[in-house]
């Protein structure tokens, strides 16, 4: 069975995690140039105003490997996201199953991007039922191998992935907003529950 090796992702997409149910050994990559603007540091979520991109602050040099990027906590990003995820959710049919975990997440004060990131995978991966070993990079591979499945830049917010691998389901605001692909994961969860998981493999069984 190949390893993959994906970036580190918050609250990642809905094609990031259909990809990694496909794998029993995942590499997270860990020492690789932290790059702007993508779901290392960001996610995408439905509200009564369309998609909107809810993103962590964090505190850099020049150069910076992702394991050593930290958190800004200066502005109460924690707490306008907190309030921002319960007004887009709050309706949904599972915001009161999974509100206290995410609630959690945003109020604990991690002092490094990559440790946030990795207790919202392993909640992520525990909810969805996805039984692989996650580990992080030792060192940075600029390439793939035959053994190694590249996905550290498969997915981008930059770059719109092709719909129609993935089937509508209901979103809160449909009744105003049209239905929006591949957002976070969440947005599944928040939607779909237990079901998310049948959702992720038909993604994957497409891709």
């Amino acid at each position: 069975m190949s390893v993959a090796l994906f970036s580190t992702a918050y609250f990642p997409p809905v094609a990031y995690m259909a990809a990694m149910l496909r794998f029993e050994e995942v590499l997270v990559e860990a020492k690789e140039t932290f790059p702007k603007q993508t779901y290392r540091n960001r996610m995408e979520i439905m509200t009564a105003e369309g998609v909107r991109t809810l993103s962590v602050p964090v505190v850099r040099k020049n150069h910076s490997r992702t394991e050593e990027v930290g958190i800004d906590y200066k502005e109460r990003w924690n707490v306008v996201q907190w309030r921002t995820l319960t007004a887009a959710y709050a309706a949904s049919p599972y915001w009161l199953y999974y509100q206290d975990d995410i609630g959690q997440f945003l109020m604990t004060r991690h002092d490094r991007l990559m440790n946030l990131n990795g207790a919202v995978l392993a909640w992520l991966l525990r909810k969805l039922k996805v039984d692989c070993r996650v580990t992080l990079t030792e060192d940075y591979a600029p390439t793939a191998t035959d053994e190694v499945i590249d996905f550290r830049n498969r997915f981008s917010p930059k770059v719109a992935m092709p719909t129609e691998g993935f089937p509508p389901y209901y979103q809160v605001f449909g009744d105003r907003q049209p239905f929006v692909a591949n957002l976070s994961v969440l947005d599944l969860l928040m939607n779909l529950g237990p079901e998310a998981r049948e959702y992720l493999l038909k993604v994957s069984n497409h891709g």
